[in-house]
């Protein structure tokens, strides 16, 4: 008789889960058929597509993306502790984007020294990665620091005389689609904010946090995003992957009186798409398949080989429950409680359609749990009744009322369609087996959802206004990439390690540097260090090997295989072929990004050596400028074919003359008018003109006429003429005895 009043409890419980159930059942129908709606637009749409616009019209080829001239992009990288991460975002865009136009801001902080010290590194070995310290300590907002970015890519603009037509957004930890800035190039011009999808990078199976985010982005980017951009002509950037044109960027500095982002924002992304839109802006979301025929798309069971090869960024999500609850809870905060507090409903009812579908998860995230816990409690009672012997036989709580039972049946067939669908969009890209472990996964979402839900509603009632809630950040993971990031060292460290120059040389050499020669070519200079050893020690900083390059000796076919516009525009002359590979000779190093571009233009794999100063700059001269000077080595040839020189006299003269001999772009930044960034950008604008580089330089504002016959004069003066070198040698050796 003990366990009866136990039973009435047990009984009441579970007459009031059935009103609770109700509640939850009519809430998750609408809920249901919300999403049942996104899912017949896509479908029907995608139908349609194919029958009538795809059977008239091929799909736009990758290779119309290589048509448009490079134009110059930045992205913007916020790093607060990211020790470790931006050096290998760096080495891996610069191996693989298949871009050169593009510069990388690193916003790091002045108490986050050691991720300050990693961007140095990284900086010295990429000239197309800039640091900017933020005005204030960290960790300030996300949209704090991309302020502080943006005004550094503004200074920068002014420095180098160039002009960004791109501003993209990425994390320290994103990987860069190959052909996403060829992507932006191709579309900013008619857009001002694009968008593409992200995909999460995998872990192992069991590690179900961070695969759930898997399915959340596979379903958004792959079917909600496109429709919503399809009916509202809105598209909510995921705050990577986000490009803005330079009319959106002016548009919001001038909207938030010199700020871009809203600093108070949690989701500065999400907010921007909204700003943009009120102002009759272009977004669009876009899933652009690059299909090679060497299927690059890694072929997976139930892949879609088209859905596997679209652009876009992958990343490591957080695989920590506690991060995870801390991640969503701050896009909560921001999307739902910020949003509903900044943007308002709109006259647009399909905008207030997207709008209440962005806010309904601050209800469905509660709801979607509370209804997971009915489901395993229900579960439960009928596995006890069915299993245990002599078990307590209860009335099902949906007994005798069949309109709710049709309910729950309406809402299972729509919780079927919520898994197919989550399986559909995962397989396309990932394969069927991870598309159908979503299913079991949806439910670990479900969890994280709900306790994101809490700690965002526990933030809130403490500061007592969403836009109080202090920015959270994430701990970000990045994928092996191979290789070492390794530090680029001074070039006098080196040559006194190398005992190559004593202190007292190194010391008056910097102190003197600047006016027209950089510290190598002032020692060559001086006759404190001979060419061959500055070649070593400059092999040695840029760990690759020395050789040395007679530009008269060259095969007219090896010289045929390097275009000159290429030969002049990275000033590298081509030295051998290696197994395949073509060899090229430079007196400096070539930083990633531009061998890579190499690689891409030439088709064909490279490598590069470091050769004595002088012999690029005589070999440029010799096969690819259009202007031919008198031939110094005809000249000198001459000269010991009249008596007037020996042989062993003659090539001393020459290696001489050879190692005094530079490039008008050296003598210009060692003047101090151009850094090793802006000229790289400037000889990327000047590579398919006519004008000569100093005309180009003048023309476009970079240099004033006086600087650029300043440079040219002290390039004059610093290269000896060969005529006045034999007379020299003449002179001091009359009888010519070698």
């Amino acid at each position: 008789m003990s366990d009866i009043p136990w039973l009435d409890v047990f009984s009441s419980y579970l007459f009031a889960l059935k009103f609770i159930a109700i509640a939850l059942a009519i809430f998750m129908l609408l809920s249901g058929l919300d999403d049942l709606t996104i899912d017949l637009v896509y479908w029907i749409r995608r139908v349609w597509r194919a029958v009538t616009i795809y059977r008239r019209h091929d799909r736009l080829d990758y290779h119309a993306l290589y048509q448009p001239a490079e134009k110059p992009l930045a992205i913007m990288v916020p790093a607060w502790h990211e020790t470790g991460v931006i050096g290998h975002m760096a080495e891996l865009a610069a191996r693989t984007l298949d871009y050169e136009n593009y510069h990388i801001f690193v916003g790091t902080y002045p108490n986050d020294p050691d991720t300050q010290r990693d961007v140095d590194e990284v900086c010295a070995r990429f000239p197309n990665v800039h640091k900017v310290v933020c005005a204030r300590p960290g960790p300030t907002s996300k949209a704090d620091c991309l302020n502080n970015v943006l005004d550094a890519m503004f200074q920068f603009e002014q420095r180098a005389g160039i002009v960004f037509s791109g501003f993209i957004l990425h994390d320290a930890e994103d990987v860069v689609g190959d052909m996403e800035l060829r992507l932006f190039n191709y579309l900013i011009d008619r857009k001002d904010l694009i968008q593409v999808p992200v995909y999460p990078l995998e872990r192992h199976w069991t590690n179900f946090t961070s695969l759930h985010y898997l399915d959340e982005f596979a379903e958004l980017h792959g079917k909600d995003v496109p429709v919503r951009e399809a009916l509202a002509g809105q598209v909510p950037s995921a705050g990577v992957g986000t490009c803005f044109s330079r009319r959106a960027i002016l548009a919001l500095l001038q909207e938030g009186d010199g700020r871009a982002f809203d600093i108070q924002s949690l989701t500065e992304d999400y907010d921007i798409g909204f700003r943009l839109k009120a102002r009759g802006m272009s977004e669009v979301f876009v899933r652009f398949s690059v299909m090679r025929e060497d299927g690059a798309a890694r072929a997976t069971f139930g892949r879609n080989r088209r859905s596997a090869s679209v652009v876009c960024v992958r990343e490591y999500f957080p695989d920590t429950l506690q991060a995870a609850i801390r991640q969503k809870s701050r896009w909560i905060v921001g999307i739902v409680y910020q949003g509903t507090k900044t943007h308002r409903w709109s006259a647009n009812p399909v905008l207030n359609y997207f709008l209440w579908r962005d806010r309904k998860g601050a209800i469905s995230n509660f709801i979607s749990f509370l209804a997971s816990l009915i489901l395993l409690q229900l579960l439960m009672l009928l596995a006890y009744q069915t299993v245990w012997p002599g078990a307590y036989h209860f009335l099902s709580i949906f007994e005798g009322d069949g309109w709710l039972r049709a309910l729950l049946l309406v809402n299972s067939g729509l919780m079927a369609n919520r898994m197919l669908q989550r399986v559909i969009f995962v397989s396309a890209y990932y394969g069927l087996w991870q598309g159908l472990m979503a299913i079991p996964r949806l439910f670990w979402g479900n969890f994280i959802n709900f306790m994101a839900n809490w700690r965002a509603l526990r933030q809130i009632i403490e500061q007592g206004d969403p836009r109080r809630v202090a920015w959270d950040k994430t701990s970000h993971d990045f994928p092996s990439v191979g290789g070492v990031n390794r530090a680029r060292r001074p070039l006098g460290s080196i040559l006194l390690e190398m005992k190559l120059i004593g202190e007292a040389d190194l010391d008056e050499a910097l102190r003197h540097q600047g006016n027209g020669l950089r510290l190598g070519s002032w020692l060559v200079h001086h006759n404190k260090l001979a060419a061959d050893d500055l070649a070593r020690a400059l092999a040695e900083q840029s760990g690759v090997p020395h050789d040395t390059v007679d530009a008269y000796r060259l095969p007219p076919s090896l010289v045929t295989q390097l275009p000159a516009a290429l030969a002049l525009q990275y000033a590298v002359l081509p030295l051998r072929e290696e197994n395949g590979v073509l060899l090229l000779a430079s007196e400096s190093d070539i930083d990633p990004v531009s061998l890579a571009a190499l690689a891409r233009k030439l088709k064909r794999p490279v490598a590069y050596c470091i050769v004595p100063k002088g012999q690029v700059t005589v070999g440029l001269r010799r096969h690819y400028t259009r202007a031919r000077e008198a031939d110094p080595r005809e000249r000198l040839d001459q000269a010991v074919a009249d008596g007037k020189l020996s042989q062993p006299r003659a090539r001393k003269l020459w290696r001489h003359y050879e190692s005094r001999q530079l490039l008008f772009v050296e003598v210009l930044m060692a003047l101090g008018h151009l850094d090793a960034a802006a000229l790289k950008s400037i000889l990327l604008r000047h590579q398919h003109g006519q004008q000569t580089l100093g005309r180009f330089l003048v023309d476009n504002g970079i240099v004033t006429p006086h600087t650029l016959e300043q440079a040219l004069r002290r390039q004059r003066e610093l290269q000896p003429d060969m005529g006045e070198l034999i007379a020299q040698a003449q002179q001091m050796n009359p009888m010519v005895a070698g």
